[in-house]
């Protein structure tokens, strides 16, 4: 698939197995954290087990950064929670998650979770992903002012107006 990212930060996500209280589900899954770079370990690496909580390395992603949603990384990065949007989709078989999709644009990840099944989590962003985001836009973004549009002054076609049979 051919793609229009200036840069694309290699990031690897960390997942999280908890077991559930319910009679429908026998575990809860969801993206914890993510960190520059991609390990050695395997995808689905089990990394720590505590009580009834597993946590797992899920793979390696990459941040696609875009010179056109300069604005919407800077919003992200000045809200006060900075954020990173993780993908997870559904499987038939084990693992019961794949990773499509780590992004910096809250309206792309918010876009995301109209995907049915998906499973997109909002993580905080590490300060390394931070500082290059940021660099990044302080490098490609260019300021446009909103422009309301003005009527271009042409009458409507008279009408007949609408009687109420209230």
């Amino acid at each position: 698939m051919r793609t229009t990212a200036l840069a694309r930060i290699a990031v690897g996500v960390m997942v999280e197995r908890r077991r559930a209280r319910s009679a429908w589900a026998d575990f809860l899954w969801r993206p914890v954290s993510v960190f520059t770079g991609s390990p050695s370990a395997a995808p689905w690496t089990p990394l720590g087990i505590e009580a009834e909580t597993t946590l797992f390395y899920a793979g390696e992603a990459a941040i696609e950064l875009h010179r056109t949603e300069t604005s919407s990384y800077r919003d992200n990065l000045a809200s006060g929670a900075p954020a990173l949007w993780i993908v997870l989709r559904p499987t038939a078989s084990e693992p019961p998650y794949e990773l499509v999709a780590v992004t910096a644009d809250p309206a792309e990840g918010e876009g995301l979770t109209d995907a049915g099944n998906n499973l997109v989590e909002q993580v905080p962003i590490p300060p390394d992903i931070a500082e290059m985001v940021g660099q990044f836009v302080a490098q490609h973004h260019i300021d446009r002012p909103f422009v309301k549009r003005q009527r271009d002054g042409q009458k409507l076609p008279n009408r007949k107006k609408r009687m109420s049979s209230d």
